[in-house]
């Protein structure tokens, strides 16, 4: 073998590789040691890092439980390794796979149609941003300062270079919900859309259907936005949305220090043309079967530059699979169980701390605390990775804090973080 790769030595092998990276002594194990031990051996050292820490982080990236049977199928070489099916109708059965994405997606959001996904729940966003610019020919949109503050700046980036005008919506500083008198005054004939996300980022569930009639009553859209895809399951779709877009991370997909996510765009029928990125739609073959094929490929690597919705030329296709086993695996009724756990275990923590806002709330809220940083850093002496200082994103909540309880959460360690914070045991 050194022979072939042309080296003297198995040392040659790594001779590009810088001193300072290798290895020039043997692992720190005893002799003697065999896999499953080595491997218990680790896990007991995973323990005690992160993966031996309570967590009531979210912020957009929740823990939830996944299924040993999603990576038991997106494991399989078929899945696995074809990354972007250029000849996608080659490949029925992925194509079969996106289909049934797409289908639940639409059940899920209350829309008529979904594409195969985007990249995350930040792109997702801007893309909805271009699509009522397209829709409507108007270049300005109202976003909610409640929209997770990192796809705003994504948004910002976007609409720097595509000519599009981001105006503030404010937030009521008691319920934490979007001022609906900021967006009526500032709706005018150039809005083309207003964006509102629900949960918002402090966790409070939106009047959706309100801030719908206000856009609607001056000619523009609405734009749903979610980042804790498991809310779908208690709250209903909001009827006067016309377009929704989120994350998926929450369906058994792993945070993996952010990312790689699958977003989702889905939409009312008569916007259908506008709709960015992959569709597979349902056709029958030469011999009269069931078939699938990509159809509206509006992106300019099908149709003429000019008249192309967005260059985005492929979809998350394995990590929204994760995201269709997972809804595979719970079902209707058992999506609908695991987000009522979340509600219950995040209103249970809550009844023990001083919120923030008043508004309702699914899995996440905001506390106040005298000082974030200083209850995060006595939290980890205890184990327990605490929230999200708010003051990072917004200065005027500098006693504020951003918690997270999920299905994963147990009650001990919730009593434990209540205590920590004064609140009450």
């Amino acid at each position: 073998m050194l022979e072939l790769c042309g080296v003297e030595s198995l040392e040659g092998l790594f001779a590009s590789l810088p001193p300072e990276v290798r290895l020039t002594k043997p692992l720190a194990l005893g002799p003697g040691k065999s896999e499953y031990e080595i491997l218990d051996y680790f896990r007991a050292r995973g323990a005690e890092n992160a993966d031996g820490y309570a967590s009531f982080l979210g912020a957009g990236v929740y823990r939830h439980y996944r299924p040993v049977l999603v990576d038991a199928v997106v494991s399989r070489g078929e899945f696995l390794t074809s990354y972007t099916p250029y000849q996608a109708e080659i490949s029925q059965g992925i194509l079969t796979s996106i289909f049934e994405f797409q289908t639940m997606m639409c059940q899920l959001t209350g829309m008529d149609v979904a594409n195969a996904s985007m990249y995350d729940g930040s792109t997702a966003v801007p893309e909805a941003a271009m699509m009522v610019a397209r829709i409507t020919g108007r270049k300005k949109v109202l976003v909610a300062r409640t929209l997770h503050p990192e796809y705003r700046e994504v948004l910002e980036t976007y609409a720097r270079n595509q000519g599009l005008e981001v105006v503030e919506l404010g937030y009521e500083p008691a319920s934490g919900a979007l001022d609906l008198e900021d967006l009526a005054g500032k709706l005018d004939a150039g809005v083309a859309a207003a964006i509102v996300q629900s949960p918002n980022f402090f966790g409070v569930v939106e009047n959706v259907n309100a801030a719908a009639e206000l856009a609607h009553g001056a000619g523009a859209l609405l734009v749903d936005v979610f980042t804790e895809a498991v809310a779908l399951g208690l709250l209903a779709p909001p009827a006067g949305a016309d377009i929704v877009a989120g994350e998926l991370q929450s369906f058994a997909i792993s945070p993996s220090y952010g990312g790689p996510f699958a977003g989702i765009l889905a939409t009312r029928e008569k916007y259908m043309r506008q709709l960015p990125g992959r569709l597979v739609g349902e056709s029958v073959d030469s011999r009269g079967n069931r078939a699938f094929c990509l159809t509206l490929a509006t992106r300019e690597q099908h149709i003429r530059r000019e008249r192309a919705t967005s260059n985005i030329c492929t979809n998350q296709a394995l990590i929204a699979l994760m995201a269709t086993v997972f809804m595979t695996v719970y079902g209707k009724q058992g999506l609908r169980e695991l987000a009522a756990q979340n509600l219950a275990k995040a209103h249970y923590l809550a009844g023990k701390l001083p919120l923030r806002f008043s508004g309702p709330f699914f899995n996440e809220f905001a506390v106040t605390v005298d000082d974030p940083e200083a209850v995060n850093q006595a939290l980890l002496e205890r184990k327990i990775v605490g929230g999200l200082p708010l003051a990072r994103f917004y200065p005027e909540l500098g006693n504020a804090m951003l918690l997270c309880a999920t299905e994963t959460t147990r009650r001990e360690d919730m009593d434990a973080l209540a205590a920590a914070v004064g609140g009450t045991k």
